[in-house]
Order: structure tokens, then sequence, then C-alpha cells
């Protein structure tokens, strides 16, 4: 389980869960997960989206449908009943960084190409290992700085039950994004095209 950032960096790695696991549950019994439900995360602050006039929405983790909904872990909306706004909403909630991260890391470090064939605990050290090279490659193969420490913690009451139904806060976040992805201001000239291509 890891998280990547737009520069395919891995920002946070969980080794160790059992692969049949389902990711929400891997997810929430994970450090990171656990961070994020007790907002011990050193995520940035809520930023006004450009253009906009509302009020600012919090930064938020990209997942697949396997992971449930919460203020700052954003999930696609459900592929049944779809409508225009959120299709575009699911097209423009990309993951492609980590999906790319995972291929950078595969590429370069040959061992995660199949299963690795060692002892479990030998594969907890060089998993970390290998991640910490691609890392390392990436801070000095880029080209750009990421934002070099200016991350703030900020606190927000997660409403999210045990079950993983999303919780209000969630889904209005979700509901602020898929707005803006559809208004003036957020819009890309090609996302209609884009997504009538992919029907």
């Amino acid at each position: 389980m890891a998280l990547a950032d737009s520069n395919y960096r891995f920002v946070m790695v969980d080794i160790g869960a059992y692969g049949s696991t389902c990711d929400r549950h891997i997810f929430s019994a994970s450090r990171m997960g656990e961070r994020l439900r007790e907002n011990q995360l050193a995520l940035l602050e809520p930023r006004t989206l450009p253009g906009s006039a509302g009020p600012p929405p919090p930064f938020v983790i990209v997942a697949d449908e396997g992971f449930a909904l919460s203020p700052h872990l954003m999930r696609p909306f459900s592929r049944r009943n779809l409508d225009d706004r959120k299709c575009i909403f699911n097209y423009l909630l990309a993951r492609r960084y980590v999906e790319c991260a995972f291929g950078i890391l595969s590429t370069k470090w040959r061992v995660f190409m199949s299963s690795i064939q060692m002892n479990p605990d030998n594969a907890t050290l060089v998993i970390p290992a290998c991640v910490l090279l691609h890392n390392f490659t990436r801070i000095h193969d880029a080209s750009t700085d990421a934002d070099n420490g200016q991350n703030m913690t900020t606190s927000v009451i997660f409403d999210q039950s045990q079950t993983g139904r999303p919780g209000a806060a969630g889904l209005a976040v979700r509901e602020v994004y898929a707005d803006y992805f559809c208004s003036p201001e957020g819009a890309l000239p090609w996302q209609m095209e884009a997504i009538r291509g992919g029907r």
C-alpha cells in the first residue's frame, strides 16, 4: 500500500499485509490509514480552487473503488447510472501518478515484475530499500522541486462509520470537486469529448 505524489515519488508505504485482504481493510489497519483518521498526516491546508469563489475544499488522496470515501480520501462515483457530471469527475480523478510510480519502480527494480521469490522477512527489507532508491533517483532526475516542507496539519472531523459507508462530509467534498470540474473555471476543453469517446 503506497501514497505517491505528482512527481511519482512515494511519500508513504505500508508493507507486509496479505494480498488476499481487500484494499479498504489493509488501508484501515495500516499506519497511514490510522494517521489519516486521527488527522496526523501532514496535509496541506485547504485552498480555494482556481477561479472559484466557493469555500476551499480539503486536499485529498485519490483512491479507487476499493476504498471508503472520506473528506480526505476521494474515490470515484459508482459506475451505475453515471451522468456526464459524474463521468467527468471519475475521468479527472485519475490515479495515473500512483500507477506510473509503481510502473517506474517495477521497471527499474525488476524484482517487482513477478512474485518475489524470497523469505517474507527478507522481502520486507528489500521492498523499502527499492522504494528509497526509487525516490532517490526521482529526486535527482527531477527538474522541479515539490512543496519542500510547506505541509501543515489540518484538523477535520470525520463522519465515517466502521462499516465503510461514506459519511456526509466525504460526500460533500466529492460534490464540491465534481461541481468544480464541470464549472467554466474548472472544466478542461476536451473533457466532454474524452468521456463520450470512452463510453
